[in-house]
């Protein structure tokens, strides 16, 4: 299955945080067999998130949300959640249990606010603090936290998306001494003859240029990889080792 990615954070962009979202899902769904199809880096502002969401939601996109889920006046998230599903913001029972048994002594006013949910959420267990994450139609939102959000995506893949049987596979190699507009009508072929596999062409410039050329998808790839070799050979266009 292919999934999406929103990292929601002003201190994302701004670069007072590094992202290690986007390189810990890639992990976390690469290992099932599943995979990163595509990543939005958002900022704390609603109009955005309801609309990023809205549509995602209606092409019917699974995806994780990692953070603005907590109680401070920049977290949007759930709010706009709601809204991009067309539901009202609820006070979710268990949610709230779980907040006022972990914080007893803190947690009203404020941090209670973080069991207002779209109404019909499930509940994503966190391991670390016990305050949930949630879920609602397909879409996960979760801490921008990553030792909390990595483990607790981590619990709905295994408990909603089992592993995949033939998972991605992946082959390239390292070209040299040509370029990718001499390599173009070789990839057009390609392409053609696997169009359901996804040829990639990666150049690199400096004092040592090369092309990195591969195929990524399910089992057709090492016939497909093997093509490429023996089409590169043919043509005698130098090559590395292969890489997988």
């Amino acid at each position: 299955m292919k999934f999406g990615l929103y990292v929601i954070g002003d201190e994302i962009l701004s670069g007072r945080r590094r992202d290690t979202h986007v390189e810990g899902f890639r992990r976390l769904l690469q290992a099932r067999g599943h995979a990163l199809h595509w990543v939005q880096i958002l900022p704390d502002e609603p109009e955005i998130l309801v609309r990023q969401f809205r549509q995602s939601m209606e092409a019917g996109e699974p995806a994780f949300s990692c953070g603005g889920i907590g109680a401070t006046p920049d977290d949007h998230t759930r709010a706009c959640a709601a809204k991009a599903a067309g539901l009202p913001l609820v006070r979710h029972s268990e949610a709230a249990r779980l907040i006022e048994e972990q914080f007893p002594d803190s947690a009203w006013p404020h941090r209670i606010r973080m069991a207002d949910l779209p109404e019909g959420s499930s509940l994503v267990p966190n391991p670390v603090n016990k305050v949930p994450g949630f879920s609602i139609r397909e879409h996960y939102f979760l801490p921008g936290f990553p030792d909390m959000a990595h483990p607790m995506g981590e619990w709905v893949l295994d408990s909603y998306y089992p592993a995949e049987e033939s998972p991605e596979q992946e082959l390239s190699l390292r070209t040299y001494g040509v370029s990718e507009n001499e390599l173009m009508p070789l990839l057009q072929q390609l392409t053609r003859k696997w169009p359901r596999l996804k040829l990639f062409s990666l150049p690199r410039m400096g004092k040592a240029p090369f092309v990195e050329l591969g195929f990524r998808g399910g089992e057709e790839v090492p016939a497909a990889f093997q093509e490429l070799q023996q089409a590169l050979r043919e043509q005698g266009i130098r090559t590395d080792q292969p890489t997988g």
